[in-house]
């Protein structure tokens, strides 16, 4: 039994959609109020639950081999990214399972202090290294499949917003190839107890995202480039109306301010291990938004 923790996510989704093709069981960690009838239509176990409860974590964690977990902070990194993963972790000990499998965030271990998610994101990857669990964690850069909703906004406005530097370098990996990695990480010798890179097959400047839009669409963006000063008078004003909302666009920032790019050489062994040709971008979009 297969427990997917964040299953109705972008990735968590998908990995419950590949083992299922496989025919294998499917334990879908999701929310009551999610749109989790995909899931149950492809036949997996539907667990309803709360993972800031632990006691829905170890009732979910009964009877399972391997635990894969793909959930994300919702706001929340310190219940989410870091508790919850302790918790999942700890029972995944106690029901000695096989494999587990965490995603985590490329730039972990950079030691950004401003960015909660980061901080919690490392403090789990040192866990389970230390847990005697046997394990797999992908750091990706970025997902393409977040940037579906900036693509059909700009196939109707042409507008594209680019906040900070334009020439940051980014790697951005198809959602799909991350889940087919995350379901071959439980049987491939070269993803045992790893750490890997994710990224897609192109280094890419945040300006060439939208020239890659402006491709797939046949017209010419309008780029709206502001500081990032923007985002810091943005967290001053709200931190003082609601504190936790100025420490989750603390990670925003960092996001924004830095690159998160994979080298050639990282791209290369990942396709090595798992045996795949990595897709591009605009190959995504392309097959995604039907152009």
């Amino acid at each position: 039994m297969f427990l997917v923790t964040g299953a109705t996510g972008q990735i968590g989704r998908r990995v419950v959609r590949l083992l299922r093709q496989q025919e294998l069981p499917v334990r879908a960690f999701v929310r009551l109020n999610s749109r989790y009838a995909e899931l149950e239509h492809r036949g997996a176990e539907i667990f309803i639950g709360d993972l800031r409860q632990e006691k829905d974590i170890q009732k979910a964690c009964q009877g399972v081999q391997y635990i894969i977990s793909t959930h994300g902070s919702d706001g929340d990194p310190l219940a989410l990214d870091y508790r919850a993963n302790i918790e999942l972790i700890d029972h995944a000990q106690a029901q000695q399972v096989r494999h587990f499998v965490f995603i985590s965030v490329l730039g972990a271990d950079r030691g950004y202090e401003d960015a909660p998610t980061f901080k919690a994101k490392r403090a789990v990857e040192q866990y389970l290294q230390n847990s005697g669990l046997n394990y797999t964690i992908f750091r990706p850069a970025g997902l393409s499949s977040n940037l579906l909703s900036l693509a059909e906004r700009f196939r109707q406005t042409r507008m594209y917003l680019l906040i900070g530097d334009p020439k940051n370098r980014t790697s951005i990996v198809s959602t799909d190839d991350l889940a087919q990695m995350v379901v071959n990480s439980i049987s491939v010798f070269g993803a045992k107890n790893q750490v890997l890179p994710v990224g897609g097959p192109e280094i890419l400047q945040r300006e060439d995202i939208p020239r890659i839009f402006s491709r797939v669409f046949n017209q010419e963006p309008v780029i709206i480039n502001p500081p990032l000063f923007v985002v810091d008078g943005l967290r001053t004003v709200l931190g003082l109306l609601n504190p936790s909302v100025q420490k989750t666009l603390g990670t925003f920032r960092t996001l924004l301010a830095n690159e998160f790019f994979c080298t050639p050489d990282e791209i290369a062994h990942l396709e090595s291990v798992f045996n795949l040709k990595l897709e591009t971008l605009e190959s995504f979009l392309r097959r995604y938004l039907a152009v």
